[in-house]
């Protein structure tokens, strides 16, 4: 016989020959020469010298353990204390009990939800991160979940996991917030064919986004050439000096056009704008010389004016005069007074009155 010591926290079990005898814990045992004792921590994961079941047929050592059994397409999640140790795949396992408070989670991976209660600090996990799909939906953005190409549902802004197997997941997302869309030096034809390039904007918001992902395939650039459809009917309707005239109503007109269109791509158009109108390079030069001629025209109109104008005051003060003979020297006098002022020396004589002199001077018999 010898003497085995077995301390705290381990356990032992025995084999004579390679066949298991029996379990011993904590103490003194006295077992016969030719047994061999093999010890165990009980803080640590029970790994089996021979076949598990044969050990298991030992109704004491079964008491003793945790058997846990993890099948095809399966997970178990040991849990230490409240804390996630490790992950099991498919087999079977042992653990002791009694030093450890241990807990086990079965997890179905043939399912793509998580319905297991597993809390977030878990899911994070490095070892069970392998075994998930984790998507995020931005705070601005919607998405629509497929699950193998079908659609399932719509999603909010948040975190979401899925567990990792042969089923496909697809997130459509889509920007929520107000959005614009540009169309820069867009080339068109008025009515008389004349060729102007334009800068046009519009900003819409996605409203229905099952429409917008699943109903319509690009739904922005359809908004687009929508937009452009609308436009290249509104212009071409018109010659450019109407356009001209009436370009600040372009934006109304395809604002009411494209309204319908917009809302079967799941769109609302929540404004429309005209940046610019520009004439290309040879119209601009053909505006130009029109625009000054124009100029030239006002200003010819307003000369004409001004001379009939002064024209009829000059006849308008004759008539006064003829008829008024008292004004007619008061206007003679100041004829007179103008001229006097560019002679630098005026002599008279004696004889006679001034006055007379002076008319003398400055009238022509």
């Amino acid at each position: 016989m010898k003497r085995v010591r077995i301390n705290t926290g381990k356990v032992g079990l025995i084999f004579k020959r390679g066949d298991y005898q029996k379990v011993i814990t904590q103490g003194t045992h006295w077992v016969r020469l030719g047994n061999t004792v093999i010890e165990y921590d009980l803080a640590k994961a029970f790994v089996a010298p021979i076949a598990l079941e044969i050990l298991l047929q030992d109704e004491t050592l079964k008491a003793m353990l945790h058997i846990v059994e993890v099948k095809d397409a399966e997970l178990s999640l040991v849990i230490e204390n409240g804390i996630l140790k490790n992950v099991l795949t498919t087999g079977t396992y042992a653990f002791w009990k009694g030093l450890k408070n241990y807990t086990f989670t079965s997890v179905d991976l043939s399912k793509v939800y998580i319905t297991e209660t597993i809390s977030k600090a878990m899911l994070s996990h490095v070892q069970l991160r392998s075994y998930m799909r984790t998507l995020e939906v931005a705070a601005y953005e919607k998405a629509v979940l497929l699950i193998d190409d079908v659609y399932v549902k719509t999603l909010d802004s948040g975190t979401y996991h899925f567990w990792r197997n042969n089923s496909s997941i697809k997130l459509a997302k889509v920007d929520m917030r107000q959005l614009q869309l540009e169309i820069s030096g867009q080339e068109l034809l008025t009515k008389d064919k004349a060729a102007i390039r334009i800068n046009f904007y519009t900003q819409y918001r996605v409203v229905a986004i099952e429409k917008a992902v699943l109903e319509n395939k690009d739904y922005e650039k359809q908004l687009y050439i929508a937009l452009q459809l609308a436009l290249r009917a509104y212009i071409g309707t018109y010659t450019l000096d109407e356009l001209l005239e009436r370009k600040e109503n372009i934006a109304n007109a395809v604002f009411s056009k494209i309204e319908t269109a917009a809302s079967q791509l799941g769109v609302t158009i929540l404004s429309c704008g005209i940046r610019d109108v520009i004439l290309t390079g040879e119209m601009k030069d053909i505006m130009n010389q029109v625009l000054i001629a124009q100029k030239r025209a006002q200003a010819n109109i307003i000369t004409r004016r001004e001379e009939t104008a002064s024209t009829r005051s000059l006849l308008n003060t004759a008539k006064l005069m003829e008829e008024n003979e008292m004004l007619f020297k008061l206007k003679e006098m100041e004829y007179v007074e103008k001229i006097a002022e560019k002679i630098g020396e005026i002599t008279v004589s004696g004889n006679g009155g001034m006055v007379k002199q002076l008319k003398e001077i400055f009238t022509v018999n």
